[in-house]
Order: C-alpha cells, then sequence, then structure tokens
C-alpha cells in the first residue's frame, strides 16, 4: 500500500515521503495513529497544502524533545523490588516501572521509549538504559535496582 508520511517514521521516512508498506501496517498501525494517510491523489494535494503547517508542528515536537533531553539526560532513578539473597529479583524490572520511576521524577516518558535490548533487568544493579524522547531524541538515564529481602 501506498502512503504519505505525516512526520519522521524510524526505519521508514521523513516527513512527507511516499513510502511502500504492508496494507496491515499501514491499516492497524500507521493510519489509525496518525502517522500516515492513503497516498490517493486528493491525500497527495491535501498534504502539499498543510505541509508548512507540519513541518512547523513537527519542529515543534522535536524542540520540545530535545528540552526535555537535556533535563533527563543523566538522571539517576531508583527502584526497589523485592530479591532473593544472591541478588537475584523474584521479578523484574521492565521498561514500565522504568517510565514509572522517571514519571515519579517530575519527566513525562512514554514507556514505549524506554528501551531495553537484553530484556528486562533481573538483577540488583546499576544499568545504564537509553530512552527515546523523539526518534531525533535519545538519552540516557542510570537506573538503580536496589533488592529488599
Amino acid at each position: 500500500m501506498q502512503i504519505i508520511l505525516l512526520e519522521k517514521v524510524v526505519n521508514l521516512g521523513n516527513l512527507g515521503d511516499v513510502v511502500r508498506v504492508k496494507d496491515g501496517y499501514a491499516r492497524n498501525f500507521l493510519i489509525p495513529q496518525g502517522h500516515a494517510k492513503r497516498a490517493t491523489e486528493a491525500n497527495v494535494a491535501e498534504f502539499a497544502a498543510k505541509r508548512a503547517e507540519l513541518e512547523k508542528a513537527a519542529a515543534e515536537k522535536l524542540a520540545e524533545a530535545q528540552a526535555l533531553g537535556a533535563k533527563v539526560d543523566g538522571l539517576t532513578v531508583q527502584i526497589t523490588s523485592k530479591s532473593g539473597v544472591d541478588g537475584r529479583l523474584f521479578g523484574s524490572v521492565t521498561n514500565a516501572d522504568i517510565a514509572e520511576a522517571i514519571k515519579a521524577s517530575g519527566f513525562e516518558v512514554a514507556k514505549s521509549g524506554v528501551r531495553l535490548p537484553e530484556g528486562p533487568f533481573k538483577a540488583v544493579g546499576e544499568y545504564d538504559v537509553q530512552v527515546a524522547l523523539h526518534t531525533d531524541v535519545v538519552v540516557t538515564v542510570k537506573v538503580s535496582v536496589l533488592g529488599e529481602h
């Protein structure tokens, strides 16, 4: 399916690009989320008329994310979880837990922006976590997982 991107999408393209994607990806994710529209002649003409407005909105989102990134970069959050005597957690610390801890520090972060490439943390320790605030703004947050017996 041919679509026109209404904002930058990771690994797909930038604002205004006309790309071909699988039908299900467009129908079930990109279009309902407002990231894209079908690339019909009417929609392409409508996009051309609104392009400056959309670019301005995208620049504002980027500036907002960069301002938040400057505040969040280097932040240290502590998460306490039940653990055994050997330091292994009974549960795990997931991206939702980390996003909640950052939110408790006063910064709004989506749990989907917290990147855990090796999966959830299952042991006590300190970890560096990448947090994507925008497709172009990625900051590092130190997560200290503390155990309680």
